[in-house]
């Protein structure tokens, strides 16, 4: 990453005012602010257009566009092999990760979750109402899971079967190290589930590469298409081996598995506009390049924008190796005239929906990279961002002291 040092907030301001050109992409078609979130996130107005089109589900038509979407999905973890298969899923990411967890995980199966965030923390409550045995190993708002901590919790409990990680936790916005935690589980004959939600399509999950038994990720992240289900990608032996754990007739992964290879249907009503506008969504994916451009395109969203709020005076909470191209937490200024609500209603009249901050340790707030934008666009978000502290009365984005203090832990 290159990414500049601060400046006075006034000589930033001008030179991001200097900076104003256009975007590659078009601008929300109804005037709809830009979201700068891990998701739902701005989408292609042609994404929006294919959702008009009404469709049966139990039509030939529409199981041709299911049986084209889990083939598009597998492509992108190149599974040469054919070892693995897509189920889609109804519902938001959630409900695919809870299908994943109670159909995946046998109900006598032991469960490593690593957590270090909302999401990780999300996972042990979801075992916990499946009734699935499990530990976590908790790092607290932000720090990263390694693979030595993985490899010493699996050596002293030899009953542990599964490890669950998150991908990329987009509380903090830690881009987590799957590939060193796969590397300590399978050493170890384990099994390793990943929550990519907000990774998958942007960040590289090439089974070759990383080994995994299945991941998850929905439809409204980095494919970047719009909200009504997820899905997941999963080793055949392992949906084959699911059959009767699930806790839930909605939510059985290998129900859905096998009523969609012998059918091509969905066992119950598919979100099909949804689905419809995912198609179109992976088509405008494929024509930009793939997985490697779509992260590309989203790492130069990230440094542009980190650097412009950087000369503002904000902090980041991570440094910048762990920075994920998905979205950045920034420490709340110091300055007593910076209220956090305040500075949300300012960035929206201006046309920018950001995010508050997960932090329990000190204040903070998110700025989301992915979705139909480009730096031209997050240099706008940064001039908007100049202009709204001018307005509170606010002469500098530095954060309080404790802030950095804070950081300094994940330096150490």
């Amino acid at each position: 990453m290159h990414l500049s040092a601060s400046m006075p907030l006034q000589e930033a301001y001008s030179m991001q005012s200097l900076q104003n050109e256009s975007s590659s992409f078009e601008a929300p078609a109804l005037g709809e602010p830009y979201l700068l979130t891990p998701g739902p996130l701005t989408t292609a107005y042609s994404v929006k257009q294919a959702m008009l089109r009404d469709w049966g589900s139990w039509d030939g038509d529409f199981r041709a566009m299911t049986a084209q979407l889990r083939r598009h999905l597998l492509s992108l973890i190149a599974d040469t092999k054919g070892e693995f298969d897509c189920v889609p899923m109804q519902g938001s990411g959630s409900f695919a990760v809870e299908s994943m967890l109670g159909s995946l995980i046998p109900k006598d199966g032991k469960v490593l979750v690593l957590a270090n965030g909302a999401y990780g923390q999300r996972t042990a409550q979801t075992l916990r109402y499946l009734g699935r045995d499990h530990v976590v190993i908790d790092k607290g708002d932000y720090m990263p899971p390694r693979g030595v901590e993985v490899a010493a919790a699996l050596d002293a409990d030899p009953t542990i079967t599964h490890v669950v990680a998150i991908h990329c936790e987009t509380s903090s916005g830690i881009l987590n190290p799957v590939a060193e935690i796969s590397e300590a589980v399978y050493a170890r004959g384990r099994k390793l589930l990943i929550d990519s939600m907000s990774a998958f399509g942007a960040v590289p999950m090439e089974v070759a590469d990383i080994r995994y038994e299945a991941l998850v990720s929905s439809a409204n992240k980095c494919i970047e298409g719009v909200p009504g289900f997820g899905f997941i990608l999963a080793r055949k032996s392992e949906l084959a081996a699911a059959e009767g754990r699930s806790h839930s007739l909605s939510l059985d992964l290998h129900a859905q598995w096998a009523h969609m290879n012998k059918t091509g249907q969905w066992r119950f009503t598919p979100p099909t506009h949804t689905i419809a506008a995912f198609l179109e969504a992976l088509r405008l994916h494929e024509l930009e390049g793939g997985v490697a451009a779509r992260g590309a395109r989203y790492a130069r969203n990230r440094d542009v924008m980190v650097s412009g709020m950087r000369n503002l005076g904000f902090e980041t909470l991570l440094k910048d190796g762990w920075l994920s191209p998905i979205i950045v937490t920034f420490f709340s200024p110091a300055h007593p005239n910076f209220a956090f609500d305040q500075f949300y209603d300012l960035m929206k009249t201006k046309g920018f929906i950001i995010y508050p901050g997960k932090l329990t340790v000190v204040d903070s707030f998110r700025i989301g990279c992915i979705g139909r934008m480009d730096e031209a666009v997050m240099r706008a978000v940064v001039q908007a961002a100049g202009e709204s502290l001018a307005e509170m009365g606010v002469d500098s984005g530095a954060p309080p002291e404790a802030a950095i203090a804070e950081r300094a832990k994940l330096a150490a």
